[in-house]
């Protein structure tokens, strides 16, 4: 962009909004802003209030669930200023420049919910422009307080508050978590200040949210979109303005119940003798589990995928490895990606019919290149491909519908890969969209395609694990953490991943227990990860190198079995978290701002969370054993399941424990009861029982 620089912006070149004419209502209760960057509409409902200018292609990527219903106004009109009131709130506009205040009446006080940043400059009235028209799009600043926090903005790995940082919203294959880079990605966050901020864009945005080069007292948001749609959300807690966010843009639905079992994954078992092996293995060795994952080139030609297509030369008789692993009582997933190899005739078939994504420049369908430096020895160099066009309504349904007849063989869950390869600006997509515009959202109709035929075919429940994710990726769960470094930082980045992606709203999270890459091995670090995993939504054994409990030693081995046996007798504890999470937004790991927004002192403390309402967890994330935990206010117990009750601590503490290596660091609220079921190896054995994930055989702590 010419003259916007995201590390360095040239506020002098930037010219910022003028009202240039009286304000009016229009229909459908809309107050009409006339600027010298066009006509502003603000609206008010009861998220708040909404902010639009500009027009961008006439498609709906359903990133919205439901439309505001917007309040009748009253206006006035003074010298220079305009003020549109409804219910509670207010919207006053100052003309010259221009500038925005929210103002909500509580009782007999006000508060300013949030306002154009008043981070002045000697020579203009602003430093940031509080609105301006740049080349790529739109700027807007808001207000930060002196030592404000803000959370959300997707799955990112470093503090979970953002104030200090350039975040950009825009999905990365991300090859780990140890940058700024993330796969699941949403231009929403809020403060316990009482406010949030949601731009509705398919497109990327870039946040510099106190970032120093920009302002540290402001918070600049550059949209690079031809429409502007910010709505700032009024609500006064984190868990209200979540539970707002999720009504625009939808709730994530109930998860069937075998989701909630271990899955167990791998990159990748080769044969068929490997993955049928390792699953009699698993049973063997008394290993809880209830899904066998087949990655990528387990069971797709890594040359041809993807294209629904078994790998010919290894699976003769699919069927039969799939009623082999269902007789042992497996769920069965199985890996795909939305992009066709050149050398499958399917690529030719679906370019002759324009169901693919085009080149603009030749009208031909692109042919996608991928970047050969993460491959090598770690991972397969992959042939060009075509990627698939969500947007074309035929190559939706089919893509769509040629999941039925692996649904009906038996396949119960789909891994949607990937989907962050619209990186060219000549891609072209059949609604028009090209380029960046395109990219973020593309992950939102694949997540949603794959969604879809899970719960038009799948004969136990529609079930999605995806890796990337964009606003309203929450309505099709759930999503993975994709690629840690097998390390304690690796670790320790997962959990912020999830954490962050749940102040996002997006309730539900798995991690590649275990890391992804550069595996040494290392026992402990397998062990606290499994302890960690117990308390997510999903739980999910993954990497390059075997992820089975015994291949990291017999120590290891008995501290992960135990972890995982722990998993099912607190599936009546998680299901019921669960279908709170379906109702509210709110996630299954809370960061302490979001579980105690009463409690300042405890912000701070990052790596620790609660899980549901009542289960404080303090993960392990060096090695060595040691926890440091900061207990809230009130009177906590160590959760001991093993023993009929626990040790109890006085909150408003700072604890230093030293663990075993089978013994983990977690607390429930005293004189809470925690349901817990009968340990079993798999959810099948509770159908076979007579019983659901719901059962309970009893409470713990015992009376």
């Amino acid at each position: 962009m010419s003259n916007f620089s995201v590390q360095a912006p040239a506020w002098n070149d930037i010219s910022a909004a003028e009202v240039v004419a009286a304000p009016k209502v229009v229909a459908d209760n809309c107050l009409v802003v006339p600027t010298s960057c066009g006509e502003l509409s603000v609206t008010i409902s009861d998220h708040g209030v909404r902010l639009r200018a500009g027009k961008r292609i006439e498609f709906d990527y359903g990133m919205l669930k439901c439309m505001p219903e917007n309040y009748p106004l009253s206006v006035s009109q003074k010298a220079n200023v305009t003020i549109a009131s409804a219910n509670n709130l207010s919207v006053v506009v100052h003309h010259s420049p221009f500038s925005f205040e929210v103002v909500q009446q509580r009782e007999s006080e006000q508060r300013v919910v949030q306002q154009s940043a008043t981070d002045g400059h000697f020579v203009r009235r602003y430093r940031m422009p509080p609105l301006a028209k740049v080349d790529d799009g739109w700027f807007m600043s808001f207000e930060l307080g002196a030592d404000e926090p803000v959370y959300g903005l997707g799955e990112k790995w470093s503090k979970l508050d953002k104030r200090g940082q350039l975040v950009r919203s825009f999905n990365h294959d991300a090859l780990g978590v140890n940058a700024e880079i993330s796969y699941k990605n949403t231009p929403f966050c809020w403060s316990p200040n009482g406010w949030g901020l949601f731009i509705h864009t398919p497109a990327p945005v870039t946040h510099g949210v106190g970032y120093a080069p920009w302002s540290q007292r402001g918070y600049g948001v550059l949209i690079e979109d031809s429409a502007l749609d910010v709505f700032i959300l009024t609500q006064e807690s984190g868990a209200d303005i979540i539970n707002s966010y999720t009504k625009l843009t939808g709730k994530a639905p109930m998860p069937p119940e075998w989701s909630l079992g271990v899955i167990l994954s791998k990159a990748y078992y080769k044969d068929v003798e490997e993955l049928l092996s390792t699953a009699k293995a698993v049973r063997e060795n008394n290993m809880p589990c209830d899904v066998i994952t087949l990655d990528g080139r387990a069971w797709q030609d890594t040359e041809t995928r993807f294209a629904f297509e078994w790998d010919s030369k290894r699976y003769h008789d699919p069927a039969a490895v799939i009623a082999e692993l269902k007789a042992m009582q497996f769920k069965v997933c199985v890996w795909e990606y939305p992009l066709i190899s050149v050398k499958n005739p399917l690529f030719h078939e679906l370019a002759e019919k324009g169901w693919l994504i085009k080149d603009k420049r030749t009208g031909q369908a692109f042919e996608y290149e991928w970047d050969m430096s993460a491959f090598g020895e770690v991972l397969t160099p992959l042939p060009k491909s075509g990627i698939l066009d969500f947007t074309h309504p035929e190559a939706y349904a089919f893509w769509r519908d040629s999941h039925k007849p692996l649904f009906e063989m038996g396949v119960d869950m789909i891994k949607a890969d990937f989907g962050e390869q619209i990186e060219d600006e000549n891609m072209q997509a059949s609604n028009g969209e090209k380029g960046s515009a395109l990219h973020n959202v593309y992950t939102l109709l694949y997540n949603r395609c794959v969604y879809e035929a899970a719960k038009r075919y799948c004969k136990t429940g529609p079930f999605l694990f995806s890796r990337s994710a964009w606003i309203g990726s929450q309505c099709y769960p759930s999503q993975w953490g994709g690629d840690p470094q097998a390390d304690w930082g690796g670790l320790a980045g997962s959990i912020r991943g999830g954490v962050s992606w749940g102040l996002s709203g997006a309730p539900f999270y798995a991690t590649d227990v275990g890391g992804f890459y550069k595996d040494t091995r290392d026992a402990e670090l397998f062990a606290r990860w499994n302890q960690v995993a117990v308390f997510s939504a999903h739980m999910r054994l993954h990497g390059i190198g075997p992820r089975e409990p015994w291949s990291y030693g017999e120590e290891a081995e008995a501290a992960a079995n135990k972890a995982l046996k722990l998993r099912y007798q607190l599936m009546p504890y998680i299901h019921q978290t669960m279908e709170q999470a379906t109702l509210t937004g709110l996630p299954m790991q809370r960061a302490m701002v979001l579980a105690f927004p009463d409690q300042p002192q405890l912000w701070a403390f990052e790596m620790q969370f609660m899980f549901g309402e009542d289960m404080l967890v303090a993960p392990c994330i060096e090695p060595g054993g040691h926890v440091s935990v900061y207990l809230p206010e009130g009177e906590w117990q160590r959760f001991e399941p093993e023993k009929a009750s626990g040790q109890i601590y006085h909150g408003n503490q700072y604890l230093t424990l030293s663990l075993a290596l089978d013994e983990f660091a977690v607390f429930i609220r005293a004189g809470v009861k925690i349901p817990m079921a009968a340990p079993v190896e798999h959810t099948e054995a509770l159908a076979e029982q007579g019983k659901t994930v719901q059962s309970i055989d009893h409470f713990w702590p015992q009376d």
